[in-house]
């Protein structure tokens, strides 16, 4: 299995932090390797499953993610199945000035013959660290372009 955490100072208040970080429909903003996300009309919550389709070269594959911990604006955790097997574990700390600290740690480990192939290519563009580091850092251009725009 492989982990990796990263964290990052971001200026916007903690409920702005999770109201970009925690809807999956913003992954493909992220991750280039994530093609879409089918959510369920119902909302988020513990317990409930939305999919994430990711591609590489060409090869897609589907990802269900239960949600296994939800306490907005602080604390989410994921699992992950199919060819990806592991967990998304995210956490907003509010710091002074309305500002935060997004943290990030994944465990995965990919499966099967597409795992194989999937895992290739994230060792290809860096690697899980270079990824999740990648990822967060788009977060935190993301979240702070709307706390701009708002300005907060």
């Amino acid at each position: 299995m492989t982990t990796a955490e990263y964290s990052v100072e971001v200026d916007a208040p903690p409920e702005l932090v999770w109201e970009v970080t925690s809807d999956p429909k913003n992954l493909p903003h992220w991750d280039r390797h994530i093609v879409a996300v089918k959510t369920p009309v119902d909302g988020l919550g513990p317990g409930v499953r939305y999919e994430v389709i990711m591609g590489f070269l060409g090869v897609r594959a589907g990802v269900p993610c239960d949600i296994l911990n939800w306490d907005p604006p602080w604390h989410a955790g994921v699992h992950l199945g199919g060819v990806l097997d592991g967990t998304v574990v995210t956490t907003i700390a509010s710091l002074p000035a309305d500002r935060s600290v997004l943290r990030h740690q994944v465990d995965w480990v990919f499966r099967g013959p597409l795992g194989s192939f999937a895992a290739a290519s994230v060792n290809a563009v860096g690697g899980a660290y270079y990824a999740l580091r990648r990822g967060t850092l788009a977060q935190k251009r993301e979240i702070e372009a709307r706390a701009a725009a708002r300005g907060l």
